[in-house]
């Protein structure tokens, strides 16, 4: 299985620190953040990923290089300044994903979700699987209902959805098939409809996770992996 980092976004919350470093390349305990997406990738066997990136670029690339640092093979899905938004970058990235589900992962998260699981994770008529976490703080109305491994859209404008999106899932190649490539286009629209046909699986992650979002949010993690005793 390959996997995919969302390196793209601009970091607009996060600046001025992303003015002249790519989000990705925040230093989170004494190294990028986007490094300890690739050592777990690694360590769960991985040996394909693809990174995406739009803002700064060039700087994601000379930082990471082939990856052969983490015995990994790197490969760069460059976008347009402004970039593709999450679906639009995963269909331009497709020649490069292969025929067969990949695992994405957004760039800017902190977490301790084994990518080992994404393997076995996709069920045979489902288009995606998601990993779902509880609510965080700035996120209090969730995202989507998750009951006995099926997920849903909430339906009605008093719906408190159960849990919180990820940013984890593994798809289908077909789930981004109808996207023209090099267009802009939103992966949660794609994901609704999905679930509406049943089409989407799902599972709570209840460890680590943190989306790191804003300097407060930046300095919390690093605070976090201080006071672990693997820190």
């Amino acid at each position: 299985m390959k996997a995919m980092i969302l390196a793209a976004g601009r970091g607009e919350r996060m600046r001025p620190l992303t003015d002249t470093c790519p989000k990705p390349l925040l230093a989170v305990g004494g190294k990028p953040l986007i490094v300890w997406h690739l050592e777990r990738l690694a360590a769960a066997g991985f040996v394909d990923v693809i990174i995406n990136h739009a803002h700064l670029g060039a700087l994601i690339e000379k930082a990471l290089g082939n990856g052969q640092r983490w015995r990994l093979n790197i490969q760069y899905s460059p976008e347009p300044e402004g970039a593709l938004e999450t679906a639009g970058g995963i269909a331009q990235a497709l020649p490069l994903l292969g025929d067969a589900p990949f695992l994405v992962i957004n760039g800017d998260i902190f977490c301790d979700w084994n990518p080992a699981l994404a393997v076995h994770a996709l069920s045979a008529e489902k288009l995606a699987h998601l990993v779902m976490v509880p609510n965080p703080p700035q996120h209090p109305k969730g995202d989507f209902y998750l009951n006995e491994g099926c997920i849903k859209a909430p339906v009605g404008a008093g719906d408190t959805p159960s849990y919180t999106f990820s940013g984890i899932g593994i798809y289908r190649p077909e789930m981004f098939a109808n996207i023209l490539h090099g267009s802009r286009a939103k992966l949660a629209p794609l994901l609704v409809a999905a679930m509406a046909t049943n089409k989407i699986s799902g599972e709570l992650h209840s460890g680590t996770w943190l989306d790191i979002g804003t300097p407060d949010r930046l300095t919390a993690v690093n605070e976090l992996i201080a006071k672990s005793p693997h820190g």
